[in-house]
């Protein structure tokens, strides 16, 4: 049956659906515009031929995405409209009488047959894409194992929070949802303050910073930002991949410096010094903490609009699902939200931008400018990242400026 509410989920994809197109249109015509010449301001340090590359690169990414959109929205219509949720939670229903197993069954399995669908895009993602293009080092032997060990976090950690989070949904009156925001932003916290050395360690090896003239000149750069890490550590990155990256990561005494083994043997040590005291600025300038607190105040936004919505049936009937349920009530907002709030990406951009500017000025007081400056080029180049994204598109896509108008506030 048609509702009001199913109308006005079936526009609003459209337009979303809609922009997309237009966006990714305006950048594949702009990449191709500019493919032919390096922009001035990278015209002596990256080669015709890497920009080209990049182009390519972004090209086939792109392509790659618009298939997959294609394919999400038939999918999300599926599960909603065509009744592939309300024909799981029937089968579970039948399968147990107690509420929780049911619930917890039924996300999981919804999440399960969702990773399977989506599973082609990653292989030819992992296996075509990054394989043709030179960064893939990922084996699929490997990439079964991370898999396998993604399903087993998941499960250890996933299934208690979500029982507990069904049991306050049933169980905890009418200020559940203020209770669960409590519980998801602890947990949080946790998974931040655990990820360094209980999950990261299950995908990846860290060892400590063995350039003793490289970690001296870190240590120093640290004094001088008055910050207290656990530890230096490089990262085994070039297991799956030749792209490079650094960050910090943990809360509290749990904080660490990682950098990828990749990084360390591109940049040199004035080029990695700068880009740490980047990732450092994000510290120090309390950029961390204004992003936990805005996403603590968007999930109890959020919760509270689940409370509203879990009462109303015709949000359950306006996307497919006969009976209404705590489990059922997680599912759909997990798969309505998106479509709603895809229209708030270019001012969460333009916030993250405005952080990375300030990350780049701190790196400059802190660093130098022009090592930071020549690791970004570096970076660009590595990681094929193009230098003609289309403005539009990269204000709505990307949370980082584009390469030339960063580099431009750095030189």
């Amino acid at each position: 049956m048609l509702t009001t509410f199913t109308t006005l989920f079936l526009v609003t994809l459209t337009i979303h659906t809609c922009i997309e197109l237009w966006l990714a249109r305006r950048h594949l015509r702009h990449i191709r515009a500019h493919q032919a010449a390096v922009p001035d301001i990278f015209r002596e340090s990256i080669s015709l031929q890497a920009h080209q590359k990049a182009a390519d690169y972004t090209i086939a990414k792109l392509r790659l995405g618009l298939i997959e959109m294609a394919f999400s929205i038939a999918v999300l219509l599926a599960w909603t409209l065509a009744g592939g949720l309300n024909l799981l939670d029937t089968l579970w229903r039948a399968s147990t009488d107690d509420p929780y197993l049911t619930g917890i069954a039924f996300i999981l399995s919804f999440f399960l047959i969702s990773s399977l669908l989506g599973l082609p895009f990653s292989l030819f993602r992992t296996f075509v894409i990054e394989q043709r293009f030179g960064f893939n080092r990922t084996t699929p032997v490997l990439f079964a194992m991370d898999r396998l060990k993604q399903i087993l976090v998941l499960l250890l950690m996933g299934v208690p929070l979500l029982w507990a989070i069904l049991w306050l949904m049933n169980a905890a009156g009418s200020a559940w949802w203020l209770y669960a925001w409590l519980l998801w932003t602890s947990f949080t916290l946790f998974m931040l303050w655990a990820y360094p050395t209980l999950i990261a360690p299950l995908f990846n090896t860290f060892h400590p910073l063995a350039d003793e003239s490289l970690k001296a000149r870190i240590e120093k750069l640290l004094s001088r930002c008055g910050f207290v890490s656990k530890g230096l550590f490089v990262m085994d990155g070039s297991r799956r991949s030749s792209h490079g990256n650094a960050y910090f990561t943990g809360l509290g005494s749990a904080k660490r410096i990682v950098f990828f083994d990749t990084l360390i043997e591109r940049l040199k040590p004035d080029e990695t010094e700068a880009v740490l005291a980047h990732e450092l600025g994000h510290f120090k300038l309390s950029h961390i903490r204004k992003r936990l607190f805005l996403s603590s105040a968007i999930s109890l936004g959020g919760f509270a609009l689940l409370a509203f919505l879990s009462a109303e049936i015709w949000f359950y009937q306006g996307l497919g699902v006969a009976s209404p349920s705590p489990h059922a009530m997680l599912v759909l907002f997990l798969l309505a939200a998106p479509v709603f709030t895809f229209f708030l990406g270019p001012v969460s951009n333009q916030y993250s931008r405005r952080h990375e500017f300030e990350a780049d000025r701190f790196a400059s007081k802190f660093s130098n400018a022009e090592s930071l400056a020549q690791a970004l080029v570096k970076l660009y180049e590595d990681n094929a990242s193009t230098l003609t994204p289309d403005p539009l598109y990269s204000a709505w896509h990307d949370s980082h400026p584009p390469a030339t108008i960063r580099l431009a506030h750095l030189i």
